[in-house]
């Protein structure tokens, strides 16, 4: 378990109660973003299921909640893209601090978890992409020693590319 601050962040199921109220509060974000309306109930679960989170659970993957004094504010997975080939690299997906938390620290300390538990995989390093508009994001990264790279995939909101070196970084 990480802390920073009043942050408590630890692995958690991605079904559990909590993980799946966080997931469904990032997607409403998110989706809301993008169409720049209100997201419906209907449309946040359907997202869900377009996106589902099924290689976030052990062996090849992880999620973890972070509460603020007590509280679920935060949330992110990370699992391995292809452990076979070349160095062993982690993704990391729904990365999310509810925005009554941001400023807080709570992004840091779940960057902190979630590459911990990459390493704890035998990540070497770890990528994501994001969207232009999601500017706290991308700040976050950069913050935290994240590097911009070409695309590594074509998923279909993806505008921004990241990687850090988990060997390497002291962040």
């Amino acid at each position: 378990m990480g802390r920073a601050g009043a942050w408590a962040v630890a692995p958690e199921r991605v079904d559990s109660r909590d993980a799946v109220a966080l997931r469904r509060a990032y997607y409403a974000e998110v989706a809301g973003r993008y169409w720049n309306r209100p997201v419906t109930e209907t449309e946040i679960d359907a997202g869900l299921l377009d996106f589902p989170d099924d290689g976030l659970v052990p062996p090849t993957g992880r999620f973890v909640v972070g509460r603020r004094d007590g509280a679920p504010l935060a949330c992110g997975g990370i699992r391995l893209l292809d452990p076979r080939t070349g160095p062993v690299t982690a993704e990391l997906t729904k990365v999310y601090v509810d925005p009554r938390a941001r400023g807080t620290g709570g992004g840091a300390a779940l960057l902190e978890v979630l590459e911990a538990q990459g390493r704890a995989m035998g990540a070497e390093r770890v990528r994501l992409d994001t969207r232009s508009d999601l500017v706290e994001a991308r700040a976050l990264y950069a913050r935290r020693g994240y590097a911009e790279i070409p695309a590594y995939n074509s998923g279909p909101y993806a505008e921004h590319w990241f990687e850090k070196n988990l060997l390497t970084s002291t962040l």
